[in-house]
């Protein structure tokens, strides 16, 4: 995979993010998400690869969004798998709240899990943890695991946890056992990267959330050297079937990091929407635009924060072809 298909990822997270930013607080998820789609297609075409999306929004009959088996890319450079988002957390956007990102990965071609547009229980870490958690153990002991892992006491830890009712055992088990929890929204590909950072604060993810994400957060802690497992929870007859077709067969096995990211190559890039514990927002004055984004390849390790400054008249569309 070429690395110069780094930079190229963030000019398609960077339109995405000037796009939906936009409509933060205007109560529209829906235009927020549709903005941010139709700017990340725009650049994707100036891209310098074949693309096929493995993770977007759903299949083609679901258009405009980014679908299931879509070509992105030029149609010249290497073969790769696509992971998108192009508004992590709509919601968020809509009502003017933290963390919504536009998201891409990409891996060489066949080495991300297709995973089902489905729920899928997660517990994520930062590189410090790895090796020491297990999805399937008790709260309290992947808590006691973390906390010696990162040399703190239980009551340091911060869990984050999307605010669902489905988290009730979950949120009652941390609060049991000391540590302290980030209740968010939505967005939990951020809270994922999170974990790796220590100013923000944030030492776990817990909880269910979209399997899709799971696959973008994984790609992420390949980069940056931290862990995630999952185990998918379909709801119904119809989501069981749609796991069997995409290859999935042992629903109940738990899914590690080469189970969701094979190979020792991919990129992750994120630029923020809203303002973040690791990135800032969009801000608008005038005639440009500032955008902070992270880059970040799992061969090299390399991890790079951009801050942007676009000419918004010089590129109407968001691209320069």
């Amino acid at each position: 995979m070429e690395r110069s298909l780094s930079m190229e990822l963030v000019r398609v997270t960077e339109a995405a993010a000037l796009a939906s930013g936009r409509w933060m607080g205007r109560g529209n998820k829906d235009a927020a998400d549709k903005a941010a789609t139709e700017a990340m297609r725009d650049v994707f075409d100036t891209v310098p690869m074949k693309g096929t999306v493995v993770i977007g929004e759903g299949e083609m009959d679901e258009a405009p969004m980014l679908y299931i088996g879509e070509k992105l890319g030029n149609g010249y450079g290497p073969r790769v798998d696509v992971a998108v988002d192009p508004l992590e957390g709509t919601n968020i956007v809509a009502n003017g709240q933290w963390n919504a990102l536009a998201v891409i990965a990409i891996a060489d071609n066949g080495k991300l899990l297709h995973a089902p547009d489905m729920y899928m229980d997660k517990i994520a870490v930062g590189r410090e943890a790895v090796g020491q958690i297990d999805i399937d153990a008790p709260v309290f002991d992947n808590l006691k695991a973390v906390a010696r892992a990162k040399n703190k006491d239980i009551d340091d830890l911060v869990v984050a946890i999307l605010n669902r009712k489905r988290h009730q055992q979950y949120i009652q088990e941390v609060r049991e056992a000391g540590a302290r929890i980030k209740l968010m929204g939505d967005g939990d590909v951020a809270a994922a990267i999170n974990t790796v950072f220590d100013d923000t604060g944030v030492d776990m993810l817990l909880g269910s959330g979209g399997a899709p994400e799971g696959v973008l957060a994984a790609v992420a802690l390949k980069c940056l050297g931290g862990e995630i497992q999952g185990k998918l929870l379909p709801q119904s007859e119809e989501e069981l079937t749609r796991c069997k077709s995409m290859g999935i067969d042992e629903i109940n096995r738990v899914l590690r990091m080469d189970d969701l990211v094979q190979g020792d190559d991919a990129i992750f890039a994120a630029t923020g929407v809203t303002d973040g514990e690791l990135l800032k927002g969009v801000q608008y004055k005038g005639a440009t635009g500032t955008t902070q984004s992270v880059v970040m390849r799992a061969k090299s390790g390399t991890v790079r924060f951009i801050d942007g400054t676009h000419v918004l008249t010089k590129k109407p569309d968001l691209v320069i072809k």
